[in-house]
């Protein structure tokens, strides 16, 4: 026999989406099943005394991190989170009113996730002409196609927290950017990222 909750003004479950939930045995489906989480002992080598992630680059081997909350922990303009031969993830914070600056990757899709905050992307085919300009706040989604200049500003009145996922990899293998500051002489030496 199955549990149909009525639910007004809907006279049929079918019609909702209910939880239907099962009283008489408990399932045979687990969250995470014990053989994975018992083989996956490595996951907490990510954990810090604390209970916080170790943010460094975990490059070119398997990897599993909850990256919601691995974003939000990040305190750095920029970290590179995971470099590998064909893609990198970096997690950046930008302060009040700060912005990432003025970029273009010629060779380089980007996608950003924004996990905190609110702010406003803005992109063009020229410097001078950036015509695509959207609001962006949690959960948001930013692609960014190669050799499309873009920015992306805080307008919030916290950080704003986000994930950067960049192909083929934009920064050396284990890159930390204390502050955009640093973020900036350090694509001057290398001489990349921004033109």
């Amino acid at each position: 026999m199955y549990y149909e909750p009525y639910i007004y003004p809907y006279p049929y479950a079918n019609n909702v989406n209910a939880p239907m939930h099962s009283f008489e045995r408990e399932s045979v489906y687990r969250t995470f099943p014990n053989e994975i989480q018992q083989s996956n002992k490595d996951y907490h080598r990510y954990l810090n005394n604390n209970g916080n992630f170790y943010l460094k680059d975990f490059g070119a081997e398997p990897f599993v991190i909850n990256i919601n909350e691995a974003a939000k922990q990040n305190n750095t303009f920029r970290t590179a989170l995971w470099t590998g031969t064909h893609f990198q993830v970096t997690l950046m914070s930008l302060g009040v009113g700060e912005d990432i600056g003025l970029e273009m990757h010629p060779d380089v899709d980007q996608f950003l996730r924004i996990e905190q905050g609110q702010g406003i992307v803005q992109m063009g085919k020229n410097k001078n002409n950036l015509n695509f300009r959207r609001n962006v706040y949690d959960d948001s989604a930013i692609v960014i196609p190669a050799g499309t200049w873009h920015n992306l500003t805080n307008t919030g009145n916290t950080l704003l927290k986000l994930y950067s996922i960049y192909a083929p990899p934009n920064h050396p293998f284990g890159t930390v950017h204390p502050t955009k500051a640093d973020a900036i002489a350090a694509e001057e030496s290398h001489n990349y990222g921004r033109f």
